[in-house]
């Protein structure tokens, strides 16, 4: 845990949203994201052409269509969840200044750490419960270009992972059992995770050895044999191929083998978003029931509830004991 006499600061940071849903700020913050190195990793001469010449102009008005099935009052879920999970965070450690900022789009990870140039201790934690390089490395990158050339640089630790952590774990359970209280339990639970291309994984990302070390300890948390659950992966991008087996596919299959009740739960996800309210409540829902499936039940992320914010609390301390 930081220190009570030094000038702390906890940075949580998660990937971004656009500003508005309308496809000139998704146009803005795809451009942002889909630049990055970690994320698409082509020939930049020639992934610049394709993104600006063919991907944005047509993707941008489709996915600003989703983004406003889902909008809020407030803004978008994603950030108002995330800002609500800070804020609340704050309150459970007052001895830090807790902030927010999104490696795309605003608040960016460069005007908070500006913003905080006093600080003496940074404490960083991507709210990502599993590493890959496209998002948890990101996020290393950007406060290291943030530091580069200046001449105070804070001491930092930088929090890769918490996929097993008994905290987290305890609130994932927990979610899912209040699910299960109110709605009875499914005949099967799918565990859906955001994709990454394969040949990331084959040339070293741990990203789906963690995905499926989390799955296996929530199982055996619930009690859950073998037959009763599935891990998928979702949001695959392109033609290349994805970790596998993908969620519509598992879906289609589920139902078309007699599965007519499937609850979804996306434990990757901090909180919720367009990928968990739109491509699984709506979209693949869509998938299972014309499949013969009869009801998909989305359970959702953690978001700014008092479970999330006292794993995330956990997981910050550095007395506690990590598996």
């Amino acid at each position: 845990m930081p220190s009570k006499s030094r000038k702390s600061l906890i940075l949580l940071v998660n990937l971004g949203t656009p500003e508005a849903p309308t496809a000139a700020a998704v146009r803005r913050f795809l451009a942002e994201f889909l630049h990055d190195y970690r994320v698409v990793d082509l020939s930049r001469w020639l992934w610049c052409l394709v993104l600006h010449g063919i991907i944005l102009p047509l993707r941008c008005g489709r996915v600003a269509n989703n983004y406003a099935k889902i909008w809020l009052p407030d803004g978008s879920p994603l950030m108002v969840y995330s800002k609500n999970l800070a804020e609340n965070l704050q309150h459970q450690m007052p001895h830090s200044r807790v902030r927010l900022a999104m490696r795309y789009g605003q608040p960016s990870v460069a005007s908070v750490l500006a913003e905080h140039a006093d600080i003496e201790e940074l404490t960083v934690l991507p709210l990502y419960p599993q590493y890959s390089g496209t998002t948890t490395a990101s996020v290393f990158d950007a406060i290291s270009t943030y530091y580069q050339g200046r001449e105070h640089i804070p001491s930092i630790r930088f929090i890769s992972d918490y996929h097993r952590h008994p905290a987290w774990l305890d609130a994932i359970e927990a979610r899912i059992r209040n699910h299960w209280d109110l709605h009875g339990q499914a005949e099967r639970l799918l565990f859906s995770f955001h994709g990454i291309p394969k040949r990331f994984a084959d040339r070293g990302d741990p990203y789906a050895t963690q995905c499926q070390a989390s799955v296996e300890a929530i199982a055996e948390r619930l009690n859950l044999s073998p037959d009763q659950w599935r891990l998928t992966y979702q949001s695959r991008f392109g033609r290349e191929p994805w970790l596998q087996p993908y969620t519509d596919n598992t879906l289609q299959a589920m139902a078309e083998h007699g599965v007519r009740s499937v609850d979804v739960i996306c434990p990757g996800f901090a909180v919720d978003c367009l990928e968990t309210l739109e491509e699984i409540a709506v979209e693949n829902r869509h998938v299972f029931q014309q499949a013969g499936g009869t009801e998909l039940r989305y359970i959702s992320a953690l978001n700014d509830e008092p479970g999330h914010v006292a794993a995330l609390s956990a997981v910050l301390d550095v007395h506690e004991a990590r598996s």
